[in-house]
């Protein structure tokens, strides 16, 4: 692929089958410093240009998960490179695909969790890698927006990192949270027992994805209630973690996606894991086709303009959210 000038502010990138015509600039969220959501800095900036395996999508609609807003923060400070677009879960149509790119072509609907550390979702345009892509499922791309991320630590946790089986009694910790939703409909899915633990205002919400039995964590000690479990999925850590060691059978397994206490999971007899999720378009094709099926809901707990990411960070952080949280980046409708 090369790019050409063509005048003014207008670039045509082409390659063997099509070129695209590029305005100069976009509207963007970017923070170009760490910090507080005073940080979030929305601007005019211009239109990345696609490698050969990469694809330009127009973002109709971006997921924000915690992770944004902990790199906002700082958190992975030593690995960021300044300015940067946050957001890595995006929606939308594909405007021009690489030369290298043969599972996608213009006006294909996509979805896609661009790994972190790259520029983001946070923008009218993203560039998404092809291998990290999946054609979208039969949904608006607000919804579509919400499951990337959230849906493939899930499937990677259960099934990839924990090896859940059918018939194994399952306790999926921060049940109504974006990554437990999907956890408890993928383990009801494969066959497990689900039991979830969230407050009280969700519980009828985590019942009606399919789990058996759902604990009050604000009322109720899991621990006392539960006992011989095969498999904890934590996304709390602390001492949620602390005391799930003792509900389960011997040789039982924690998997979490807040760090694991290796030492205690070796006192208990347990396997202990904990991962960070990998951009996967072929895991993402697979959660799509459930989709399609009505096997697998997304819920959507709010959604702003990009211009209102900081009201967006807030909700997030409170960690309250029952469901997704999503940006929608342009005024198309959202099931175009």
């Amino acid at each position: 692929m090369k790019s050409e000038s063509s005048g003014g502010a207008t670039d045509t990138f082409k390659n063997k089958d099509a070129e695209f015509k590029q305005p100069g600039t976009m509207k963007a969220v970017r923070i170009h410093e760490f910090g507080g959501i005073e940080k979030l800095i929305y601007e005019d900036i211009p239109i990345p240009e696609p490698g050969p395996d990469e694809l330009l999508v127009r973002v109709n609609s971006a997921g924000v998960n915690p992770v944004d807003w902990k790199i906002r923060e700082g958190h992975m400070k030593n690995n960021i490179k300044l300015p940067l677009i946050l957001g890595w879960d995006v929606a939308g149509t594909v405007i021009y695909a690489g030369a290298l790119v043969t599972s996608f072509t213009e006006g294909n609907r996509i979805f896609a969790r661009i790994e972190l550390l790259r520029s983001g979702a946070y923008a009218e345009y993203a560039i998404v890698k092809a291998s990290e892509a999946a054609h979208a499922p039969s949904i608006p791309f607000d919804k579509a927006a919400g499951v990337p991320l959230a849906s493939q630590t899930a499937w990677a946790g259960l099934f990839e990192v924990g090896a859940l089986r059918p018939g194994q009694k399952i306790l999926i910790h921060g049940a109504s949270g974006g990554v437990g939703l999907f956890a408890v409909q993928l383990a009801k899915i494969a066959g497990a027992f689900v039991v979830g633990t969230t407050s009280e205002e969700n519980t009828e919400l985590v019942k009606s994805l399919g789990a058996d039995e759902v604990i009050d964590y604000k009322k109720e000690d899991f621990a006392k209630k539960i006992k011989d479990l095969h498999f904890v999925f934590d996304t709390v850590g602390a001492d949620t973690q602390a005391r799930s060691w003792q509900i389960m059978r011997k040789g039982g397994t924690l998997v979490s996606t807040v760090g694991v206490d290796e030492k205690k999971a070796s006192e208990f007899g347990m396997i202990g894991k904990s991962f960070m999720v990998n951009s996967n378009g072929a895991r993402l094709q697979q959660i799509a086709g459930l989709i399609d099926k009505g096997m697998l809901r997304v819920i959507i707990e709010k959604e702003f303009p990009l211009e209102e990411v900081k009201k967006a960070h807030e909700l997030s952080q409170a960690g309250k959210a029952a469901g997704k949280i999503i940006l929608r980046v342009n005024n198309e409708p959202a099931d175009e």
